[in-house]
């Protein structure tokens, strides 16, 4: 887990009431406009995720004590801490809402970043087994069950009633026995598989009825071949030493950069091979490439976005 601790985003203690168990944990977006900009530099994400601090603080009708979240989780893969373990949520809608889960929100919006990344549902997943190993229970929902919202939005709910798999997680197989009490929705968010898929893998018709004892068989398929490994975006301030391109640092990751940017079609930039050390046809190259991406203006400028950085898929170095 990339954790971004208070501490580091200097921030006291949480004030927060105790709470040392819940049932589980509810999953939350921010419900209002994000910056696609925000894709391009994680150092947005932090700030953003202050300023949800900072308005929660100022709401003197809520009366918050804190940021009303557990954690955050960005679209580059990070979490953030807000109240933290052991704290009550004041995200949920009321107290007895508040007191039956803990809640992370995912920092992307109901309009502009909207799409939540591969990486984003991989923090939010780190989030939720973090509090799981300290007292929360298993239970995965959205903020909209037990409460009139549209949070967290249609595609993140669509994968909280998935169970919230981990991406790139394959189906389980083989049997699943049927206990006392057990439903099929209930299966399928403990297996993290769709139940309608279980359904369909027994022949199951509406109204679906099973029995304890019954063996059910799991809708699992053989692994997904291995994907090629890429470079994690490695954050914008790696690419730079303050407010201009950190030309001259020495690193293996440019080198595998500049030969996809020229495997890519920019090896016009190049009078030499690239090389480990961060050069200006690097730069002038990697800009080429996010103009081609479709940013234009200053969002095409270096240094680097996670957006590009991925469709890169540079290799591990």
């Amino acid at each position: 887990m990339h954790l971004i601790t208070r501490k580091a985003l200097g921030w006291p203690s949480s004030a927060a009431p105790l709470q040392a168990t819940a049932k589980g944990v509810k999953v939350h977006y921010l419900g209002e406009p994000v910056s696609t900009k925000v894709a391009k530099d994680h150092s947005l994400c932090i700030s953003l995720w202050k300023s949800v601090r900072a308005s929660h603080l100022a709401n003197v009708l809520e009366g918050y004590s804190d940021i009303a979240y557990n954690y955050g989780a960005c679209v580059h893969g990070y979490v953030l801490e807000g109240r933290g373990i052991g704290k009550r949520t004041g995200a949920n809608g009321n107290q007895p809402l508040n007191k039956a889960h803990y809640a992370v929100c995912a920092l992307i919006g109901s309009t502009g970043l909207t799409e939540p990344t591969d990486e984003l549902l991989s923090a939010i997943r780190d989030a939720i087994e973090e509090l799981q190993g300290h007292g929360a229970g298993k239970e995965i929902k959205g903020h909209k069950d037990g409460y009139a919202t549209a949070c967290p939005g249609a595609d993140l709910y669509a994968w909280v009633q998935k169970g919230a798999p981990r991406p790139g997680a394959s189906a389980p197989t083989g049997t699943y026995t049927v206990r006392s009490g057990d439903t099929l929705s209930g299966i399928g968010r403990a297996l993290h598989v769709d139940w309608e898929d279980i359904a369909k893998a027994n022949s199951l018709k509406s109204p679906y009825v099973i029995h304890p004892g019954q063996k059910l068989k799991l809708p699992g398929s053989a692994p997904a071949p291995a994907k090629p490994k890429f470079e994690p975006f490695p954050g914008a301030s790696f690419f730079m030493t303050g407010s201009k391109p950190a030309l001259g640092k020495s690193s293996p990751i440019f080198t595998a950069m500049g030969q996809r940017l020229c495997d890519k079609g920019f090896r016009r930039y190049y009078s030499v091979g690239p090389g480990p050390k961060l050069g200006q046809a690097d730069v002038d190259a990697y800009e080429a490439f996010q103009r081609a991406c479709g940013f234009s203006g200053a969002d095409a400028k270096w240094p680097p976005g996670s957006t590009t950085w991925n469709k890169l898929q540079v290799p591990n170095v």
